[in-house]
């Protein structure tokens, strides 16, 4: 459970980051490009790994499973 936690809360700390910077839809999230997450203040190597992660998530329509700690294969309902 601890794991899962600190997993959650390094993506809500993504996500707080994410809104900070203006982006504020699924829509902004897919437009970010490699320069546009650099420009993100204090931005870290792993968390531009999480940022990736939520653009694929998003894509596949799995982000809330993703967010939840479930894998990136679970069957959507």
């Amino acid at each position: 459970m601890s794991e899962k936690r600190t997993n959650f809360q390094q993506k809500t700390r993504v996500l707080n980051k994410l809104f900070s910077s203006g982006v504020k839809t699924e829509k902004d999230l897919q437009k970010l490009t490699l320069e546009n997450i650099l420009e993100i203040k204090n931005i870290t190597i792993p968390e531009m790994a999480i940022i990736t992660e939520l653009q694929k998530q998003v894509k596949s329509g799995t982000l809330y499973s993703y967010l939840a700690g479930g894998g990136e294969n679970e069957p959507r309902e």
